[in-house]
């Protein structure tokens, strides 16, 4: 999730690492079973503070005119991906890879966050909505948009 969200390996592991950290140091001593929604939410604290400084950073390099020669290529091969038996069929796999990453960068965050929470992490609505700090009414909404968005924009891909 914080990969999809920075769009940089390195921004990502900072936020997860700085997520489990505060995770540990202040609600160590709490119910394991607690721990996941608690986590998630740390998580998607950090991202939106994340989000927050690159735009004051941004917002510094254009006012100094600065280059972004410096930004890392954000693409889907960083991540390992297991390789199809046809070469026809692995680069199918990896175009429809591309194409979901780039459809989530495009959901707005709350959706993106709502998404992963629910479909990739497993998350139930009331653990979805403790981790966002918002109602379960919210989650279910933006989770919804969030598929219906991503169906548009992914439907030659998945007929």
């Amino acid at each position: 999730m914080a990969l999809i969200a920075t769009g940089k390996r390195e921004d990502a592991l900072e936020i997860v690492q700085d997520a489990m950290l505060k995770l540990v140091q202040k609600y160590g001593e709490r119910d394991s079973a607690e721990w996941p929604p608690l986590f998630h939410r740390i998580v998607q604290s950090t991202i939106r503070d994340w989000y927050r400084r690159s735009k004051v950073k941004n917002s510094l390099r254009l006012f100094f005119s600065a280059t972004d020669a410096d930004k890392s290529n954000d693409d889907m091969d960083s991540f390992e991906h297991g390789t199809a038996a046809q070469p026809d069929q692995a680069l199918k796999q990896q175009q429809t890879l591309q194409a979901l990453d780039r459809a989530l960068h495009q959901l707005p965050l709350r959706q993106q966050q709502a998404f992963l929470l629910r479909q990739w992490e497993g998350l139930d609505v009331a653990q979805t909505a403790a981790a966002m700090g918002c109602s379960e009414g919210s989650v279910k909404t933006h989770t919804s948009r969030a598929i219906a968005a991503l169906r548009q924009q992914l439907e030659a891909h998945w007929p």
